[in-house]
């Protein structure tokens, strides 16, 4: 599997995991507010559009361990190198968290996660029961 961008890199002086593409499949969060709602949603869709993601519901609350409004993209590793700088390229300063799916939810959330982005401290309580 390839990678769409090598290490880390930093972001308002703070080290940021950057997205690599070393598992089966992913999920991106797209992450947006009232403000950036359809922005959002044109992104997602256009990604789903040319990609052949799956693009999730566009929820305007708070979903899982996201702190902030989200729409969810699935894709596999297939996908991944060209899905991922498009996204980075395209999403206008919105922030993307990017995991994947091992079955390890705390551990895709965390020590597997990366961002497009400024990253953002996830609700992490219901992966630790």
């Amino acid at each position: 599997m390839g990678t769409a961008d090598q290490g880390k890199r930093s972001e308002g002086g703070v080290s940021v995991q950057r997205p690599r593409n070393l598992h089966a499949k992913y999920h991106a969060h797209v992450y947006f507010d009232e403000n950036t709602t359809e922005q959002a949603r044109v992104l997602c869709a256009e990604a789903a559009r040319l990609f052949g993601v799956v693009m999730g519901r566009v929820h305007e609350k708070l979903v899982g361990p996201h702190p902030h409004w989200s729409c969810q993209l699935a894709f596999d590793a297939t996908q991944f190198d060209r899905l991922i700088p498009w996204l980075d390229a395209h999403r206008a300063g919105l922030n993307v968290l990017v995991h994947p799916n091992t079955g390890d939810n705390l551990a895709d959330h965390t020590t597997h996660a990366s961002w497009l982005g400024e990253p953002a401290e996830l609700n992490l309580s219901r992966f630790r029961t």
